[in-house]
């Protein structure tokens, strides 16, 4: 039984944990499977790869300048890092769970590839890390809600919830996607989920003359506005600028320290390079979604006619990034806006200091952004990133007011995303009632 465990282990943390390298053997298998000659077997899974790297690097721009962003907005609201001491840790809840959480993985995407065959509901979710991090999430909610869940409990129901979770979600959002993207090709597979549905509803409010984030009409003076990426760069600089100004007017040992980081450098100039870093980075992931979906469409319309005939693949958010840059930035401003109002309200009100994480935020709200300006246009787009700090804010302030035991990870308090606040409660309860 331990080898069997040590399999999945690997297969776990080689292949599921390294989504590049699943995409890679994706598009490989389609390939194939169309009997391709191998000069663009070769050439379309090394592009698929490339692509997806390209995303990931892309990301991992914009996180390094939100690690800075975020600590600028802390310390100008003065917020305080949570007292988790109490609470087990992600290394120890892994240790005592892993195994579990290993098995449900592969077997609840096993699941997800049955369902995806015999339902209606053709969508087969890719996106690896969020598979990963999900579960462990959602394994935490069960543990807390019943500390004495057996091993073999935990694993079943685990399996069923993820597979079944993997498949309906990308269904929900699809009426959306064929709307926004213009055909029915591509999924989305990711835990933003709700508040892209949420912003789409919602932004049906502003759908009577609404106006398309990227329609919006310019003075030819203010041509430049035109470019997404200008946008971007500018509110950026702007929000920036304004939390150093207020951190050197503040002039606290944490401000200083936050200001000291730019060296010699002044640390307006450092708040300009980030914010234009920023801005690079959604234009290299808009540049490896092109290259990505290039690949991966063709590739898996193979799968889809051999194996699960009809499939679509399930991606994540950045897929969608492409088709409104200028709703992305909107929905962030969005989310950032309201992350600003609940922190104050929620601080006053109920004494808890809501931390928001500006990487869940961004990307979450540039998602929900996209589906809110495909109903209401710019002002939906606003609205769908308010309701996405509305969803991470009451939801971690929740998940910390009810979950707080030695039995769940400190990562599923402040580090969660919309869709686990908001079946946080289903899963505990559906927990309570179905194990003993």
């Amino acid at each position: 039984m331990s080898e069997f465990i040590g399999v999945l282990h690997w297969i776990t943390v080689n292949i599921f944990g390294e989504a590049s390298i699943l995409i890679g053997l994706i598009v490989l298998l389609g390939l194939v499977l169309q009997k391709k000659p191998l000069a663009e077997i070769v050439s379309g899974t090394l592009k698929g790869i490339l692509g997806f790297l390209i995303i990931g690097a892309g990301a991992g721009i914009i996180v390094s300048a939100l690690l800075i962003f975020q600590p600028i907005w802390t310390e100008v609201f003065g917020l305080s890092s949570m007292n988790l001491t109490n609470i087990m840790g992600q290394v120890k809840f892994s240790e005592r769970y892993g195994s579990s959480v290993t098995i449900a993985i592969a077997a609840g995407f096993a699941l997800n590839l049955l369902l995806a065959r015999i339902t209606r509901f053709k969508y087969i979710y890719l996106t690896g890390h969020m598979m990963f991090w999900t579960t462990m999430i959602f394994a935490g909610i069960m543990v807390n809600s019943n500390p004495a869940i057996s091993g073999v409990q935990l694993t079943l129901m685990l399996t069923v919830i993820m597979g079944v979770y993997w498949t309906l979600q990308p269904a929900m959002v699809q009426p959306w996607v064929r709307k926004i993207t213009g055909n029915d090709n591509v999924a989305l597979g990711h835990t933003s989920a709700s508040v892209a549905l949420l912003g789409a509803v919602f932004g049906k409010i502003f759908s009577r003359n609404a106006i398309n984030s990227e329609d919006i009409q310019v003075p030819k003076k203010l041509g430049f506005l035109r470019d997404s990426n200008v946008v971007t760069a500018i509110t950026m600089t702007l929000l920036f600028f304004v939390g150093t100004f207020i951190l050197q007017v503040k002039g606290t040992p944490k401000a200083t320290e936050i200001l000291s980081q730019s060296g010699d450098l002044s640390f307006y100039i450092y708040a300009l390079k980030q914010s234009l870093m920023f801005t690079g980075g959604i234009a290299v992931v808009l540049l490896g979604v092109r290259m990505f979906i290039g690949e991966m469409v063709p590739a898996f319309n193979g799968i889809g006619s051999r194996l699960v005939p009809g499939a679509r693949p399930a991606l994540d958010c950045p897929i969608l990034f492409n088709f409104a840059p200028n709703a992305v930035v909107l929905g962030f401003v969005g989310a950032f806006v309201g992350s600003l109002l609940w922190l104050t309200l929620i601080g006053h009100y109920t004494g808890y200091v809501f931390i928001p994480s500006m990487i869940v935020i961004f990307f979450h709200a540039g998602t929900a952004g996209v589906f809110g300006n495909i109903t209401g246009g710019y002002k939906g787009a606003l609205l769908a990133g308010f309701i996405t700090s509305t969803v991470v804010a009451w939801g971690q302030y929740f998940c910390v007011s009810f979950f707080i035991n030695d039995t769940i990870p400190d990562t599923a308090l402040w580090a969660g995303d919309s869709d686990m606040f908001v079946l946080a409660p289903l899963i505990g309860a559906l927990t309570r009632l179905l194990t003993f």
